[in-house]
Protein backbone atom coordinates (compact mmCIF):
# COMPACT_ATOMS: atom_id res chain seq x y z
CA UNK A 1 0.00 0.00 0.00
CA UNK A 2 1.02 3.62 -0.61
CA UNK A 3 0.02 6.09 2.12
CA UNK A 4 -0.75 9.70 1.20
CA UNK A 5 -0.51 11.96 4.27
CA UNK A 6 -1.65 15.57 4.04
CA UNK A 7 -4.54 17.91 3.50
CA UNK A 8 -8.10 17.04 2.60
CA UNK A 9 -10.49 19.94 2.15
CA UNK A 10 -13.49 21.16 0.25
CA UNK A 11 -12.77 23.23 -2.86
CA UNK A 12 -15.57 25.69 -3.41
CA UNK A 13 -15.43 25.85 -7.20
CA UNK A 14 -16.75 28.81 -9.18
CA UNK A 15 -19.84 28.11 -11.23
CA UNK A 16 -22.86 29.97 -12.63
CA UNK A 17 -26.34 29.21 -11.30
CA UNK A 18 -29.29 28.42 -13.55
CA UNK A 19 -30.35 32.04 -12.99
CA UNK A 20 -26.98 33.24 -14.28
CA UNK A 21 -25.66 34.29 -10.87
CA UNK A 22 -22.09 33.56 -9.65
CA UNK A 23 -22.03 30.54 -7.34
CA UNK A 24 -19.66 28.12 -5.64
CA UNK A 25 -20.05 24.34 -5.72
CA UNK A 26 -18.42 22.15 -3.02
CA UNK A 27 -15.98 19.59 -4.40
CA UNK A 28 -13.68 17.29 -2.35
CA UNK A 29 -10.07 18.32 -2.83
CA UNK A 30 -6.65 19.14 -1.45
CA UNK A 31 -3.37 18.27 -3.13
CA UNK A 32 -2.57 15.16 -1.07
CA UNK A 33 -6.22 14.06 -1.08
CA UNK A 34 -6.22 14.38 -4.89
CA UNK A 35 -3.06 12.29 -5.15
CA UNK A 36 -4.66 9.56 -3.04
CA UNK A 37 -7.81 9.60 -5.19
CA UNK A 38 -5.73 9.42 -8.36
CA UNK A 39 -3.68 6.51 -7.02
CA UNK A 40 -6.79 4.60 -6.05
CA UNK A 41 -8.25 5.13 -9.52
CA UNK A 42 -5.02 3.86 -11.09
CA UNK A 43 -5.54 0.56 -9.32
CA UNK A 44 -2.85 0.89 -6.65
CA UNK A 45 -3.64 -0.10 -3.04
CA UNK A 46 -3.75 3.29 -1.33
CA UNK A 47 -4.36 4.69 2.12
CA UNK A 48 -4.92 8.23 3.33
CA UNK A 49 -3.94 9.94 6.58
CA UNK A 50 -5.28 13.30 7.76
CA UNK A 51 -7.61 14.67 10.37
CA UNK A 52 -11.05 14.14 8.80
CA UNK A 53 -13.96 15.96 10.40
CA UNK A 54 -17.16 14.22 11.42
CA UNK A 55 -19.14 17.11 9.90
CA UNK A 56 -21.04 17.05 6.61
CA UNK A 57 -18.00 17.92 4.54
CA UNK A 58 -15.69 15.51 6.37
CA UNK A 59 -18.14 12.71 5.70
CA UNK A 60 -18.20 13.67 2.04
CA UNK A 61 -14.38 13.56 1.90
CA UNK A 62 -14.31 10.10 3.48
CA UNK A 63 -16.98 8.84 1.07
CA UNK A 64 -15.05 10.19 -1.93
CA UNK A 65 -11.90 8.39 -0.82
CA UNK A 66 -13.76 5.13 -0.31
CA UNK A 67 -15.44 5.43 -3.71
CA UNK A 68 -11.99 5.55 -5.35
CA UNK A 69 -10.71 2.56 -3.39
CA UNK A 70 -8.69 4.52 -0.81
CA UNK A 71 -8.54 3.26 2.79
CA UNK A 72 -9.22 5.80 5.56
CA UNK A 73 -8.77 3.65 8.65
CA UNK A 74 -5.67 5.57 9.81
CA UNK A 75 -7.49 8.93 9.87
CA UNK A 76 -8.38 10.56 13.19
CA UNK A 77 -12.02 11.80 13.08
CA UNK A 78 -12.26 14.86 15.37
CA UNK A 79 -15.41 16.92 15.83
CA UNK A 80 -13.87 20.00 14.23
CA UNK A 81 -14.85 21.81 11.02
CA UNK A 82 -13.51 20.94 7.59
CA UNK A 83 -11.17 23.31 5.75
CA UNK A 84 -12.85 25.23 2.92
CA UNK A 85 -10.92 26.66 -0.03
CA UNK A 86 -12.75 29.11 -2.27
CA UNK A 87 -11.29 28.87 -5.78
CA UNK A 88 -11.18 31.48 -8.51
CA UNK A 89 -9.65 30.94 -11.92
CA UNK A 90 -7.41 33.59 -13.49
CA UNK A 91 -6.48 32.72 -17.08
CA UNK A 92 -7.00 29.05 -16.24
CA UNK A 93 -4.79 29.16 -13.14
CA UNK A 94 -6.34 28.44 -9.75
CA UNK A 95 -6.24 31.01 -6.95
CA UNK A 96 -7.38 30.10 -3.42
CA UNK A 97 -8.89 31.75 -0.33
CA UNK A 98 -8.70 29.38 2.65
CA UNK A 99 -10.90 29.11 5.74
CA UNK A 100 -8.73 26.93 7.96
CA UNK A 101 -8.74 28.08 11.57
CA UNK A 102 -9.01 25.23 14.16
CA UNK A 103 -10.06 22.71 11.52
CA UNK A 104 -9.82 18.92 11.73
CA UNK A 105 -6.99 18.82 9.24
CA UNK A 106 -4.95 21.69 10.57
CA UNK A 107 -5.10 20.60 14.22
CA UNK A 108 -3.48 17.20 13.61
CA UNK A 109 -0.51 16.88 15.99
CA UNK A 110 2.48 14.51 16.21
CA UNK A 111 0.70 12.79 19.10
CA UNK A 112 -2.11 11.80 16.70
CA UNK A 113 0.21 9.86 14.37
CA UNK A 114 -0.52 6.13 14.18
CA UNK A 115 1.95 3.31 13.78
CA UNK A 116 2.11 2.31 10.13
CA UNK A 117 1.64 -1.28 8.96
CA UNK A 118 4.70 -3.22 7.84
CA UNK A 119 3.03 -3.82 4.46
CA UNK A 120 3.23 -0.10 3.62
CA UNK A 121 5.55 0.35 0.63
CA UNK A 122 5.72 4.11 0.29
CA UNK A 123 4.76 7.37 1.99
CA UNK A 124 3.78 10.50 0.08
CA UNK A 125 3.63 13.96 1.72
CA UNK A 126 3.41 17.56 0.59
CA UNK A 127 1.06 20.42 -0.12
CA UNK A 128 -0.22 23.23 2.06
CA UNK A 129 -0.37 20.88 5.05
CA UNK A 130 3.37 21.52 5.48
CA UNK A 131 2.83 25.29 5.77
CA UNK A 132 0.43 25.32 8.74
CA UNK A 133 0.75 24.33 12.38
CA UNK A 134 0.43 22.03 14.16
CA UNK A 135 -0.23 19.71 11.20
CA UNK A 136 2.99 20.73 9.43
CA UNK A 137 5.03 19.45 12.38
CA UNK A 138 2.98 16.24 12.43
CA UNK A 139 3.60 15.45 8.76
CA UNK A 140 7.27 16.32 8.99
CA UNK A 141 7.61 14.08 12.05
CA UNK A 142 5.92 11.23 10.16
CA UNK A 143 8.07 11.73 7.06
CA UNK A 144 11.37 11.81 8.95
CA UNK A 145 10.29 8.86 11.13
CA UNK A 146 9.55 6.68 8.11
CA UNK A 147 12.50 7.76 5.93
CA UNK A 148 14.83 4.81 5.48
CA UNK A 149 12.10 2.30 6.34
CA UNK A 150 10.14 2.66 3.09
CA UNK A 151 10.11 4.84 -0.02
CA UNK A 152 9.33 8.48 0.74
CA UNK A 153 8.11 11.02 -1.83
CA UNK A 154 7.75 14.77 -1.34
CA UNK A 155 5.89 17.34 -3.44
CA UNK A 156 6.14 20.70 -1.63
CA UNK A 157 3.51 22.24 -3.96
CA UNK A 158 4.51 25.67 -2.67
CA UNK A 159 1.92 28.41 -2.17
CA UNK A 160 3.97 31.44 -1.02
CA UNK A 161 0.91 33.44 0.03
CA UNK A 162 0.09 30.92 2.77
CA UNK A 163 3.54 30.69 4.35
CA UNK A 164 3.47 32.43 7.72
CA UNK A 165 7.12 31.82 8.68
CA UNK A 166 9.29 31.57 5.57
CA UNK A 167 12.63 30.70 7.27
CA UNK A 168 10.98 27.91 9.28
CA UNK A 169 9.18 26.59 6.20
CA UNK A 170 12.35 26.63 4.10
CA UNK A 171 14.18 24.74 6.84
CA UNK A 172 11.37 22.14 6.98
CA UNK A 173 11.41 21.58 3.22
CA UNK A 174 15.22 21.28 3.26
CA UNK A 175 15.04 18.57 5.93
CA UNK A 176 12.34 16.69 4.06
CA UNK A 177 14.18 16.91 0.72
CA UNK A 178 17.26 15.42 2.39
CA UNK A 179 15.13 12.55 3.75
CA UNK A 180 13.13 11.92 0.56
CA UNK A 181 13.77 9.19 -1.98
CA UNK A 182 11.68 11.00 -4.62
CA UNK A 183 11.07 14.74 -4.93
CA UNK A 184 8.66 16.33 -7.40
CA UNK A 185 8.81 20.07 -8.04
CA UNK A 186 7.24 22.36 -10.59
CA UNK A 187 9.47 24.91 -12.26
CA UNK A 188 7.76 27.58 -10.12
CA UNK A 189 8.47 25.60 -6.94
CA UNK A 190 12.07 25.16 -7.96
CA UNK A 191 12.71 28.85 -8.59
CA UNK A 192 11.07 29.74 -5.26
CA UNK A 193 13.33 27.29 -3.48
CA UNK A 194 16.55 27.80 -5.39
CA UNK A 195 16.32 31.19 -7.10
CA UNK A 196 17.14 31.95 -10.74
CA UNK A 197 18.87 29.48 -13.00
CA UNK A 198 18.30 26.82 -15.61
CA UNK A 199 15.63 24.51 -14.13
CA UNK A 200 17.39 21.22 -14.89
CA UNK A 201 20.60 22.52 -13.31
CA UNK A 202 18.65 23.51 -10.22
CA UNK A 203 16.96 20.09 -10.16
CA UNK A 204 20.37 18.40 -10.29
CA UNK A 205 21.30 20.44 -7.25
CA UNK A 206 18.34 18.93 -5.38
CA UNK A 207 19.45 15.48 -6.51
CA UNK A 208 22.77 16.06 -4.79
CA UNK A 209 21.10 16.60 -1.40
CA UNK A 210 19.80 13.08 -0.87
CA UNK A 211 16.92 12.14 -3.21
CA UNK A 212 17.34 9.25 -5.62
CA UNK A 213 14.89 10.65 -8.17
CA UNK A 214 13.89 14.26 -8.89
CA UNK A 215 10.91 15.04 -11.10
CA UNK A 216 10.58 18.48 -12.65
CA UNK A 217 7.25 19.44 -14.19
CA UNK A 218 7.01 22.36 -16.61
CA UNK A 219 3.31 22.55 -17.40
CA UNK A 220 2.48 22.31 -21.08
CA UNK A 221 6.18 21.89 -21.87
CA UNK A 222 6.34 18.43 -20.29
CA UNK A 223 8.41 16.91 -17.49
CA UNK A 224 11.94 15.78 -16.68
CA UNK A 225 13.03 12.83 -14.57
CA UNK A 226 16.55 12.99 -13.14
CA UNK A 227 18.35 10.27 -11.23
CA UNK A 228 22.02 9.74 -10.44
CA UNK A 229 22.39 7.56 -13.54
CA UNK A 230 19.88 8.88 -16.06
CA UNK A 231 17.88 11.86 -17.25
CA UNK A 232 14.68 11.65 -19.26
CA UNK A 233 12.37 14.27 -20.74
CA UNK A 234 8.86 13.71 -22.03
CA UNK A 235 6.69 16.36 -23.71
CA UNK A 236 3.11 16.87 -22.65
CA UNK A 237 0.38 15.96 -25.15
CA UNK A 238 -1.57 18.83 -26.64
CA UNK A 239 -4.94 19.16 -24.88
CA UNK A 240 -7.61 21.79 -24.44
CA UNK A 241 -6.99 23.06 -20.91
CA UNK A 242 -10.15 23.64 -18.86
CA UNK A 243 -8.27 24.33 -15.61
CA UNK A 244 -5.09 23.14 -13.91
CA UNK A 245 -6.56 22.06 -10.55
CA UNK A 246 -5.14 18.67 -9.62
CA UNK A 247 -2.73 18.30 -12.55
CA UNK A 248 0.38 17.93 -10.41
CA UNK A 249 -1.46 15.59 -8.05
CA UNK A 250 -2.39 13.26 -10.90
CA UNK A 251 1.22 13.43 -12.09
CA UNK A 252 2.43 12.33 -8.65
CA UNK A 253 0.00 9.42 -8.66
CA UNK A 254 1.11 8.37 -12.13
CA UNK A 255 4.76 8.24 -11.11
CA UNK A 256 4.05 6.21 -7.97
CA UNK A 257 1.63 3.90 -9.80
CA UNK A 258 4.07 3.35 -12.66
CA UNK A 259 6.91 2.45 -10.31
CA UNK A 260 4.66 0.24 -8.18
CA UNK A 261 3.26 -1.68 -11.15
CA UNK A 262 6.83 -2.30 -12.39
CA UNK A 263 7.95 -3.59 -9.00
CA UNK A 264 10.37 -0.66 -8.72
CA UNK A 265 8.88 1.14 -5.73
CA UNK A 266 11.56 0.14 -3.27
CA UNK A 267 14.61 1.95 -1.96
CA UNK A 268 17.14 -0.51 -3.35
CA UNK A 269 15.86 -0.20 -6.92
CA UNK A 270 15.71 3.57 -6.66
CA UNK A 271 19.23 3.72 -5.21
CA UNK A 272 20.64 1.64 -8.05
CA UNK A 273 19.91 2.12 -11.72
CA UNK A 274 16.22 2.33 -12.53
CA UNK A 275 15.71 0.58 -15.87
CA UNK A 276 15.15 3.15 -18.60
CA UNK A 277 11.97 1.39 -19.67
CA UNK A 278 10.52 1.61 -16.14
CA UNK A 279 11.36 5.29 -15.74
CA UNK A 280 9.95 6.16 -19.15
CA UNK A 281 6.77 4.17 -18.58
CA UNK A 282 6.16 5.83 -15.20
CA UNK A 283 6.82 9.28 -16.66
CA UNK A 284 4.46 8.56 -19.55
CA UNK A 285 1.68 7.43 -17.20
CA UNK A 286 2.17 10.52 -15.04
CA UNK A 287 2.02 12.94 -17.97
CA UNK A 288 -1.02 11.28 -19.53
CA UNK A 289 -2.86 11.30 -16.19
CA UNK A 290 -2.08 15.00 -15.71
CA UNK A 291 -3.11 15.86 -19.27
CA UNK A 292 -6.49 14.19 -18.89
CA UNK A 293 -7.03 15.93 -15.55
CA UNK A 294 -6.50 19.43 -16.98
CA UNK A 295 -8.90 18.70 -19.83
CA UNK A 296 -11.90 18.72 -17.47
CA UNK A 297 -13.21 20.96 -14.73
CA UNK A 298 -12.05 20.49 -11.15
CA UNK A 299 -9.60 17.96 -9.81
CA UNK A 300 -11.04 14.86 -11.48
CA UNK A 301 -8.25 12.29 -11.84
CA UNK A 302 -8.66 9.58 -14.49
CA UNK A 303 -9.39 5.91 -13.92
CA UNK A 304 -6.84 3.48 -15.30
CA UNK A 305 -9.16 2.33 -18.08
CA UNK A 306 -9.23 5.91 -19.42
CA UNK A 307 -5.47 5.77 -19.97
CA UNK A 308 -5.20 2.41 -21.70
Amino acid sequence: MILCAGEALIDMLPRTSTEGEPAFVPHPGGAVFNTAIALGRLGVPTGFLAGLSTDLFGTRLAEALTASGVETGLCPRPARPTTLAFVTLVEGQARYAFHDEATAGRMLTPADLPALPASLRALFCGGISLMAEPCGSAYETLFLREAGRRVTMLDPNIRPGFIADEPAYRARIARMIAAADIVKVSDEDLHWLEGPGEPCDLARGLLGRGPRLVLLTRGAAGAHALSHTAERFMPAPAVQVVDTVGAGDSFNAGILAGLAKAGALDRTTLAEALPDSVLEAALSLAIRAAALTVSRAGATPPWMEELT
